[in-house]
């Protein structure tokens, strides 16, 4: 694997005439735009990583008249902040990327679903907005955005719970298929997209695809903003290339005693010293949707790993009992184990739900609870046993 060591882009964060790029944009055809997406090999940014132009494609491929671009800015993975501070400092290049997409597929409205929490943003982001759909009508473009809250549930960063909710209903997962490039918000074909993966797409229409393709590797092409916090000298917000072991990330971000990093927050997975430097942050290592959290040597991976569980078990909407039931009993196996009231070898057992959870699971969430649980558990299992 390619190690692209550490490098700081700018990217994300560049001031652009946004005016002018989508005047090139729109004269584009909407091939050539999806075209320019999927030779960059963008993949999502929120973590997942699918390909963003061919979810792109497939929504341009549908016939239907009414399609809808969806921005999730539902940003509420533990550690996560780096959403926020791209509608902070350049949402306009987050309504440009919507209308890009939108123009990729046909489509004339375009849906931000905005995190309860960052409510307060609201009003001033509603004033760019203002601003922006008045630059569009003088482009002589047809596309109209509009904010729609969250409802403060973990669930709703799943994109079938987040349809369900814009659409007035609980926030709980649909069954797929249909996929959302054919049925998405209410029943129209949608491409949702996080925040990052619109403003990037923006970018690579910008450069081109194969200028962007240049950076990062193979199979993680391109840049990521990076949420950096924990045991660090340096928290923040930093942009860096694709590729880089988790030592390089540990030598620029620790403190020296850096004993785990958790990449991708609760649904991502604990890398231990052991591994930092053979083990690569990207789509072939481990993915993030943006979460680095450093621990160093006075923090207990048992209550990390306690407090994530405790997470999970508030956050799951109980829908499928895999993951309802699931997260409850890996919460009380561990609070067993540690207190001495049963063998540590049913941590083993443990896994196994953990496994089965990841096969059975409806969604993302009872899927992911395996990572982290089974990546403390294998390197710190001193730290959990009585």
């Amino acid at each position: 694997m390619k190690d692209t060591g550490l490098v700081k882009i700018d990217l994300i964060f560049e001031k652009i005439d946004v005016k002018e790029l989508l005047i090139k944009a729109f004269k584009m055809s909407d091939e050539a735009i999806v075209q320019e997406v999927i030779t960059s090999g963008l993949k999502g940014r929120g973590g997942a990583g699918f390909p963003t132009g061919l979810k792109w494609k497939f929504a341009a491929f549908e016939k239907e008249q009414e399609k809808y671009v969806v921005c999730n800015a539902d940003e509420g993975e533990p550690g996560t902040f780096k959403d926020r501070e791209i509608l902070e400092r350049v949402p306009e290049k987050v309504y440009a990327g919507m209308a890009i997409a939108g123009k990729a597929i046909g489509a004339k409205v375009g849906i931000i679903y905005l995190r309860d929490e960052y409510r307060y943003m609201l009003p001033e982001l509603q004033s760019l907005l203002d601003e922006f759909h008045k630059s569009i009508k003088e482009i002589g473009y047809d596309f109209t955005l509009e904010y729609r809250l969250g409802s403060g549930a973990y669930i709703c960063g799943e994109e079938s719970a987040l349809f369900e909710s814009i659409e007035g209903k609980r926030g709980e997962p649909r069954n797929k298929p249909p996929f959302p490039t054919v049925n998405g918000v209410f029943g129209k074909p949608t491409v949702i997209n996080n925040v990052e993966t619109l403003v990037t797409a923006l970018m690579v229409v910008k450069i081109g695809g194969a200028e962007y393709s240049k950076m990062g590797t193979p199979d993680s092409p391109g840049s990521k903003v990076f949420s950096v916090s924990g045991d660090t000298p340096n928290p923040g917000i930093y942009e860096l290339e694709m590729g880089m072991t988790v030592q390089k990330f540990v030598d620029e971000f620790g403190d020296g005693d850096t004993k785990a990093v958790q990449v991708g927050g609760a649904a991502g997975f604990c890398v231990p010293r052991k591994r930092f430097a053979d083990t690569i942050i990207g789509f072939e290592g481990v993915p993030t949707g943006g979460s680095m959290k450093l621990f160093n040597s006075t923090r207990s991976m048992y209550n990390v790993l306690h407090n994530y569980l405790d997470f999970f078990v508030e956050e799951s909407c109980g829908q499928c009992t895999p993951c309802r039931v699931g997260c409850q009993q890996l919460l009380k196996g561990i609070s067993l184990v540690k207190k001495g009231e049963i063998k540590a070898t049913y941590l083993n057992d443990l896994s196994k739900l953990a496994e089965t959870m990841r096969l059975a699971s409806k969604c993302g969430l009872g899927q992911s609870v395996g990572n982290a649980f089974n990546s403390i558990v294998d390197n710190f299992r001193e730290e959990i046993v009585y």
